[in-house]
């Protein structure tokens, strides 16, 4: 049984790997193709009456432990100076607006349909539909133009952040107390505080360990302050952008004296070597997730038909809303408007609603819909647009 076991895991994880190398030929995000092996894994097990226990408990974890990776390879490829302002200021409004818009929507709709819920209770499962999730953008774009792979890495990421601070705003307060926005600002401004204190705490342990063991040390303790933060509902998420945008611009931060003190030259040989570790280490807890998440998708939740008209509703909004915003903030439609997946962030947010605040029409079916949904839209986006790429135009100083 070991032994079979083994050979599965093996077989599976290098089909994953042949996914990854072909998908930029194909043009299919490697996630869809994993979904569906994982779904397939089940479908056979099923067939052939193999016994697998329940391991949905598993898919929180390995959730939470992905988004934290790839967030973090995601930063750490991205470079920060003041010609990225113009960047950054758009992929806040285009991850921010979106979702705010499209969370008021979906409450009044929760609240006109099924009378009786409350205004809390409706946003709170209105905002899970609303994140677009870097685990799915950030992988599926990597064949894109350096210009737009760097604006939906902001844009994703950023939309994570805001939309687990969102979450918490709703679900943990309430909303007609006129202190809780303060305390939500307050939150924000000490993990930003935290975040850069950590950084550079975690910047100099990877200079100065020595032992032959240094690089899953600092992965722990990444992965430690991000659920202490996360335990206290302080916005972690920002912790990860943070440390891997601050590694990954050291030579952009020498101009401060005090950068100085921790060697930025030999650091950043240390640092290339961590960013190739990040790399496989996201292949494989992404991989291995979606293959689980794909493997606990029900046939039967998918063709839910009281819910896939909900589905189809949801992310025609939701697309109607984007191409809005990026024709205000004059981002380029193709494929910009096709990259908004619901995915990861979805599912743990959703996993995240007490029992008490969840309504019957936010259930597993909506949910899983919308994701494969938007992810299949995000598909034919990128197989479409192919070599008419319209790429995020600059001038000579890198202002869009």
């Amino acid at each position: 049984m070991t032994t079979a076991i083994i050979i599965t895991l093996c077989v599976l994880l290098l089909i994953a790997y042949v996914f990854d190398l072909t998908s930029s030929k194909t043009k299919i995000p490697s996630v869809i193709l994993l979904l569906l092996l994982g779904w397939g894994v089940r479908q056979l097990s099923e067939v052939l009456k193999i016994y697998i226990p329940d391991l949905s408990s598993l898919l929180p974890v390995f959730g939470t432990v992905g988004l934290i990776l790839i967030v973090l390879e995601g930063s750490l490829e991205l470079e920060l100076n003041r010609s990225k302002g113009p960047v950054i200021l758009r992929s806040t409004l285009v991850a921010l607006l979106p979702m705010i818009a499209l969370a008021v929507l979906l409450t009044y709709a929760f609240q006109y349909f099924q009378p009786g819920i409350s205004f809390r209770d409706a946003m709170t499962n209105a905002v899970p539909l609303c994140v677009i999730s870097s685990a799915i953008a950030i992988p599926s774009v990597k064949y894109l133009s350096a210009a737009n792979r760097e604006f939906i890495t902001y844009e994703s990421s950023l939309s994570d952040i805001f939309g687990i601070i969102f979450f918490n705003f709703v679900a943990l307060n309430e909303l007609n107390q006129a202190h809780t926005i303060g305390e939500s600002g307050l939150q924000l401004l000490i993990m930003i505080i935290v975040s850069f204190i950590a950084a550079i705490v975690l910047a100099f342990l990877l200079g100065r360990i020595e032992h032959h063991i240094k690089y899953v040390p600092i992965i722990l303790l990444v992965l430690l302050i991000y659920a202490i933060a996360k335990l206290y509902h302080l916005p972690s998420l920002i912790f990860i952008l943070i440390f891997g945008l601050f590694l990954g611009n050291l030579d952009e931060l020498k101009r401060f004296k005090w950068i100085n003190k921790l060697k930025p030259d030999e650091l950043n040989l240390e640092v290339q070597k961590f960013k190739e570790l990040i790399v496989e280490a996201t292949f494989l807890v992404r991989t291995v997730f979606f293959l689980l998440f794909g493997y606990l998708i029900e046939t039967t939740e998918v063709l839910n038909t009281n819910t896939f008209i909900w589905a189809i509703g949801i992310v025609t909004v939701m697309l109607i809303i984007r191409a809005l915003l990026l024709r205000i903030t004059r981002i380029p439609m193709f494929p910009m408007l096709f990259i908004a997946p619901r995915g990861l962030i979805t599912i743990l947010l959703f996993l995240s609603i007490v029992p008490a605040q969840n309504i019957p029409l936010v259930n597993k079916p909506l949910i899983l819909q919308v994701i494969l949904i938007s992810a299949v839209v995000m598909m034919i986006g990128l197989i479409t647009t192919g070599k008419k790429e319209e790429i995020i135009k600059t001038d000579e100083t890198g202002n869009i």
